[in-house]
């Protein structure tokens, strides 16, 4: 069997999570030529998470979760990530009762998301007093509903089941983006952007273009994000109208508010997914 290439022969191997949140980020990888060097993996949040950290992806998008139970063997690229600073449309609990009536009541989790989830479980606990009984599901909301009186979703389901599904069948939609801010006053950080510390040893000038790409297609899609919507639109179930009102709605920036968010959120489910919450947070340094 041939060896597997070293970092310096090879392109930087890059997650992409394949959900609209993410169509600003390759909409200006395109645009701006970057793509060409790298090579791109696409997949869901839960399945990138474990590429990077088991060392099949040196860069990539981790969700909060998987990061706080992994920060030693990652460099956070500062300045990326998914977030919401209020709403964030596309990360709700879905619900046939009042939310406040889910105690003791089945709650499906939908399979391709681990920080939404614990960020429901502390919600309901926290907030509504609810500790419901817990199970896997795919995340289908008609399958959900059928199996559970409520659901939690992520991504394009979620934003379907806001936008469409949960106002056509009568059902409750808590925006769990926008509970956050209302409980605590600071922005909800669902995923991250993450360089493979032993990637970063060898190649600290790669990962400083590979960060600087990133940025500059954010830069690039959202200068013009009507574009970036129409585009997405010829091929999705959303219009462009609304899918530009997600593409704003969503927080991209990593800075010092969205790390208090971190912090924050890592000091209460500390005790839920076991994680220190005290443990240092490594941010790649200026010209690092």
């Amino acid at each position: 069997m041939r060896d597997e290439p070293a970092a310096a022969d090879r392109k930087p191997r890059v997650g992409h999570i394949q959900f609209l949140n993410c169509v600003p980020f390759y909409w200006g990888l395109v645009h701006s030529g970057a793509l060409m060097d790298l090579e791109l993996v696409k997949d869901t949040p839960e399945r990138l998470s474990e590429q990077l950290i088991a060392g099949d992806l040196d860069i990539g998008p981790v969700t909060l979760v998987e990061y706080l139970r992994h920060p030693e063997g990652l460099v956070l690229l500062p300045d990326l990530a998914v977030g919401s600073d209020g709403p964030v449309m596309s990360c709700n609990l879905v619900s046939q009762l009042p939310v406040a009536d889910l105690d003791r009541q089945r709650v499906a989790l939908g399979s391709t998301s681990r920080t939404t989830v614990q960020l429901a479980r502390l919600i309901l606990r926290e907030q509504y007093g609810a500790n419901p009984d817990y199970f896997s599901c795919p995340p289908d909301l008609a399958q959900m509903m059928q199996e559970a009186p409520a659901g939690v979703l992520i991504g394009d389901p979620a934003l379907r089941a806001m936008l469409y599904d949960g106002p056509r069948l009568g059902l409750r939609v808590l925006d769990l983006g926008g509970a956050w801010k209302d409980w605590t006053g600071l922005p909800m950080v669902f995923a991250v952007w993450a360089v493979r510390r032993d990637f970063l040893a060898a190649q600290p000038e790669l990962t400083r273009e590979v960060h600087g790409a990133f940025l500059n297609s954010i830069r690039l899609a959202m200068a013009e994000v009507d574009k970036v919507a129409a585009q997405a639109a010829r091929w999705e179930s959303f219009d462009a109208e609304t899918l530009e009102r997600y593409f704003t709605t969503l927080d991209f920036s990593f800075g010092d508010r969205q790390l208090a968010g971190v912090r924050e959120f890592a000091r209460r489910v500390s005790a839920q997914i076991g994680v220190d919450p005290e443990a240092s947070i490594e941010l790649l340094a200026p010209g690092a």
